[in-house]
This record gives structure tokens, C-alpha cells and sequence, in this order.
């Protein structure tokens, strides 16, 4: 049997059974999911099932199929589900692909054939009502973009005043603290003045008037801003003590007169006690007198009272409506610094990892450039004084060559140089050594090194090189396969006196000198 392909993308479950204009007979309905076949496979044991149930049945290894357990014709191995033992049932789906059918969506006429329904119609019929995502309400198929774009309370805005971007749901929160939000001035008309520069306009605003401060006793002024309510004060001074006196004497009067009538008295013997006679006849007439005049007198206090408390309210209301829109969007700014500091972090380790790639590219580029395969390496040496005058001083004693190769798959060498001598000759010669270094085929090479090596210092006018040659002492661990970058250098610490470089040499031409290695390549 062939093998059923699991690669099958976008596969769906089966056709609603209410698709259908007929009764369905019981071999088109899938065994999982209970609906129409859609690209019906066949068991081994002969049932049938949707391509995408049978996948999922069988994508976590063999099930055993549960309609055979219900028709207790359970047989193994034949009962077990197997998608190497299952093959498509083009036959079935012939079948089911002519049966007739209609769309299912209130509203819509559609009729036609599986085949057509599923072809044609299902997943475009302008009368499908699907979830959105965001608001999680059914809307038409049709209208998604007209309500993702205008009806989603969650679809994500950009302020048109400030452009930052909120969810529809903030956009009254958001307008309170709107920095570019327009306002109008009341006192002089002006539109669209940004809130951020609101205080600024009411500040110096030619038009803008308030009511003076002593209004609740009375003051009638209409007070401007740029300092004339100041002036007000000052020039209304003895208009204001004026209004507040009569407030001023009947408050300390019905204070004195209320401490006077529960006023307490001492008798040595009998310890304090209230006067036996109030609360009788004409006293209490005159108290309900400076009662009604107390009552009379609060409710002017009460009224103004009210109308704060009243302002104070509006005020409170206003400021946790601003505080809740501060909240929410220091959350979202938090979250934004949150995501850009990772990006941050995240753009630092890659930039980190490039510079380190770029170092590594340069570092090959350079041994690229200078690096030989045939055994011959030429090494030019410029700024040999300044060099020089390092190596007396100790900052670099010793210089490492480019490495050069043998052959392209061969030994891997290098030159050292100590420009002011090393050992026997420091201070009086070159030294100069040969270096055998770890390579990448080592393993494919004879070991101990054993190759003549020539050394030389260049004539610049061709006459008479500087010379040595030496072959390889094999039991030396200079020449043995290297276990670490590079083996111990072995050499000519006499290599060339320092006096041959000095005066018109002609070894040191434009403060520059040539070393040349020759690695005799016999028998390799």
C-alpha cells in the first residue's frame, strides 16, 4: 500500500454534515471527527477518515482504531492505524466530490456540488461570519477590513495630534493627557492651541479674565491675568475688609453669645454645676433667636462650602481620570523601553559577534596576503630604525614573520627575528630563527621536520646575500610535530653582525630590509 503523504499543507477536518442536500450515507462520514470525508484516506481495516484526522490520530505513532473496538471486530495487527499501512481512497472521494450540496450560511442561496462547494464557495461566500481576532465579535467575511480599519474596539490607532499608538479603547484616556491636543482659550477665542503651550497662552492671554478671590463675600470684580489680579488686591484692599467685617462681627458674636448661654459656674462646696434657671421662659426665647440667627449665618458658610467641595469633586474626578491615563501609557512606555533595551542588548552581542568575525577576516586576510606555498618565503622589514630602537629598548625584542607553507596541504612555518640579538648575539648580531608551527593536515605529514632550511639576508644590489643553512637536529623538539601553535625557534643567534646595517649598507636601503627563507623541498 503507498504510503500516505503527511505533508499535506492547510489540511482541514471534514465537511459539516448539514452541507449536504441529501442524507449522508454512513461510508462517507469520517470515523474521528464524525463529518463528510474530506480527502478521505482508508485503514488497513478498512475504515475511512479525513486526511487531517488521520494525521493527528497517528502523528504521535500507530493508534488503535476505535470503530473497530465499537463493531468488536478488533483485530491486531490489522486494527492498528498506521500511516504507512493507509493509503487515499480516491474511489470515496470521486463519490463524495458529486454529491450535492448548499452553503450553510444564513442569507446565502448557493448550491452545487462538494467538489464545487469546496473548490469555489467554502471560505468565500460573502455571507460567513467569522471571529475577529482583536474584539472577539462575528462579523461578515466581507466586512473585516471595514471593521478592522473602523468598528474594532481593539484595533491599534495612531494619535493624528501627538502620532503615538494606542488601542481604540484608550482614545478618551489618552486625549486628557494629549500634550499636542487642541484647546480653545475661552476668553479670547483662539482654536487650537496644543495643551502643552495652554498655560503659557493663559498666562500672557490679553482677553483672559477670573473671578477676584473675595467674590464669596461679595466682590462683584472681573480680575485679568499678566498681574492685574495682584493689583486688584492691593487697590481693593479696604473694598475687601469692608465686605469680610460683617462676617467677621457676626461670627464672633454668636460665638461669644453661644459660650455665654452653657456657661459653666463654680461653687467651692458643691464642685461645678449649670444654673438651675436656663432653659426656662424668656431665656429660651432669646436663645431660639440666636439660634435662627446662627442658622441664618452657616448657611451662607454652607453654601459657599458646597460650591468648593462641588469644584474640589470636579477636580478630583479629573485628576484620577488623568492619573489612570498617565498609568496606562507609563506601562506602555515602560514595556517600550523594556523591548528596546532588548533590541539594544540583542544588536550589542551581534555587533559584538561581527567585530570578533571581522577580526578573525582580517587576521586570514593578512596571512592570505603574504602566504606562500612552495617552501620560498620573502620577508620585507620596514621601519627598521624605529624597530630597532624598540628592541634595544626591550618594548619588542622579537619579531614573527607571516607564515608560509611548504605546499598547500604541507608544513606550516614561520621566521623569527631579534633585531638586537638574542643570546650569544644580543647587542652585536641579528638573530634570526626558524619556527615550526601547528598546521591544519599534520596528521597526513613525515614527522620529525627534516627539510634543509637556507636563511638570508638580501643584498639590495644583488651582489652578496648574507647566508645560512642548516638541516634539522630530528631528535630536537623544535622539529617535532607541534602540540601547541608554534614549537621552541632554533636557528642563528650570529646571524648577521649590526655593523653590516650601518652607514650605506647595502642590506638597509629606505630603512627597509629583506629576509628570505628557502625550505628545500626534496623528498616531500
Amino acid at each position: 500500500m503507498a504510503r500516505i503523504s503527511l505533508d499535506c499543507p492547510n489540511s482541514l477536518p471534514g465537511i459539516p454534515l448539514s452541507v449536504l442536500s441529501v442524507p449522508m450515507e454512513n461510508k462517507y462520514k469520517c470515523q474521528q471527527c464524525l463529518q463528510v470525508l474530506r480527502k478521505p484516506v482508508q485503514a488497513q481495516c478498512g475504515h475511512r477518515f479525513c486526511v487531517h484526522c488521520f494525521k493527528q490520530l497517528t502523528s504521535s505513532g500507530p493508534k488503535p482504531c476505535e470503530a473497530c473496538r465499537q463493531e468488536e471486530i478488533y483485530e491486531e495487527p490489522i486494527s492498528i492505524l498506521n500511516s504507512s499501512e493507509a493509503f487515499p481512497d480516491n474511489a470515496a472521494g470521486r463519490e463524495i466530490a458529486s454529491l450535492p450540496a448548499r452553503c450553510l450560511n444564513q442569507g446565502c442561496n448557493w448550491t452545487g456540488s462538494i467538489k464545487e462547494y469546496e473548490a469555489q464557495h467554502e471560505g468565500r461566500c460573502e455571507f460567513e461570519r467569522i471571529l475577529c481576532e482583536g474584539c472577539q465579535t462575528l462579523i461578515l467575511l466581507t466586512e473585516k477590513d471595514r471593521h478592522d480599519e473602523r468598528e474594532c474596539e481593539a484595533r491599534t490607532l495612531n494619535c493624528k495630534y501627538c502620532k503615538m499608538t494606542f488601542n481604540f479603547k484608550e482614545i478618551k484616556a489618552h486625549d486628557e493627557i494629549c500634550l499636542k491636543f487642541p484647546m480653545q482659550c475661552k476668553d479670547c477665542g483662539k482654536k487650537k492651541i496644543p495643551r502643552e503651550k495652554f498655560n503659557d497662552h493663559v498666562k500672557s492671554c490679553a482677553k483672559s479674565k477670573s473671578t477676584c478671590p473675595f467674590s464669596e463675600v461679595g466682590c462683584k470684580s472681573m480680575v485679568g491675568a499678566n498681574g492685574k489680579l495682584c493689583d486688584h488686591e492691593v487697590n481693593y484692599t479696604m473694598e475687601h475688609l469692608r465686605l469680610l467685617l460683617p462676617l467677621v462681627l457676626s461670627a464672633t458674636r454668636a460665638q461669644s453669645e453661644g459660650s455665654g448661654a452653657g456657661e459653666w459656674q463654680e461653687d467651692s462646696g458643691v464642685g461645678l454645676y449649670r444654673d438651675p434657671n436656663e432653659g426656662a421662659g424668656p431665656t429660651t426665647s432669646v436663645q431660639s433667636v440666636d439660634l435662627e440667627k446662627k442658622v441664618s449665618l452657616n448657611r451662607f458658610d454652607v453654601n459657599a462650602l458646597e460650591n468648593i467641595v462641588c469644584v474640589l469633586n470636579r477636580e478630583v474626578e479629573r485628576s484620577s481620570v488623568t492619573m489612570e491615563a498617565f498609568a496606562h501609557q507609563h506601562r506602555l512606555d515602560q514595556e517600550k523601553i523594556e523591548n528596546l533595551s532588548n533590541k539594544v542588548r540583542q544588536l550589542e552581542r551581534t555587533l559584538t559577534m561581527r567585530d570578533l568575525q571581522l577580526s578573525e577576516t582580517e587576521q586570514l586576510v593578512r596571512e592570505l596576503q603574504f602566504c606562500t606555498y612552495d617552501g620560498i618565503f620573502v620577508w620585507k622589514i620596514s621601519d627598521f630604525s624605529r624597530r630597532r630602537q624598540d628592541a634595544v629598548a626591550g618594548r619588542a625584542p622579537a619579531m614573527f614573520s607571516p607564515a608560509f607553507y611548504s605546499s598547500k596541504y604541507g608544513y606550516k612555518m614561520c621566521l623569527r627575528l631579534y633585531l638586537n640579538g638574542d643570546g650569544t648575539g644580543r647587542g652585536t648580531h641579528l638573530s634570526l630563527f626558524f619556527v615550526v608551527m601547528r598546521g591544519r593536515c599534520d596528521a597526513l605529514l613525515k614527522w620529525p621536520f627534516s627539510q634543509k632550511v637556507t636563511l638570508m639576508l638580501l643584498d639590495q644590489n644583488n651582489r652578496e646575500h648574507i647566508i645560512d643553512a642548516f638541516r634539522p637536529d630530528v631528535s630536537s623538539s623544535s622539529f617535532q610535530r607541534p602540540i601547541s601553535e608554534m614549537n621552541i625557534a632554533s636557528g642563528c643567534p650570529l646571524f648577521c653582525p649590526l655593523a653590516k646595517l650601518a652607514g650605506k649598507s647595502p642590506y638597509l636601503r629606505d630603512d627597509t630590509i629583506f629576509i628570505k627563507a628557502i625550505v628545500d623541498l626534496t623528498g616531500l
